[in-house]
């Protein structure tokens, strides 16, 4: 997707916010609004923001992975399912 051609003025957005509103939500794409000729913000249905948040929260959990293992902090899976198995047994 060109984000080139998803761009308004603000002034056209402030005349036509409710036909904005409908044509994000319909397209689910993204709207960059200038100011003075400037790119200021992004106009997004809430699905897709929805989306990318949770998209967001799962690289993070891979990346804090990642640094784990790379710092070592590692354990092998018998010793973690021989703790669990123990935990479940005495509790």
């Amino acid at each position: 997707m060109r984000y080139s051609s998803q761009v308004k003025p603000i002034s056209y957005l402030k005349a036509n916010a409710a036909e904005v509103l409908e044509q994000v939500n319909e397209r689910r794409e993204p709207l960059v609004i200038t100011q003075n000729g400037e790119a200021r913000a992004v106009l997004q249905d809430v699905a897709s923001f929805e989306q990318t948040q949770e998209t967001l929260a799962l690289l993070k959990i891979l990346a804090l992975g990642n640094q784990e293992i790379a710092a070592g902090k590692l354990k092998p899976v018998k010793d973690v399912v021989a703790r669990l198995r123990s935990k479940r047994a005495a509790g």
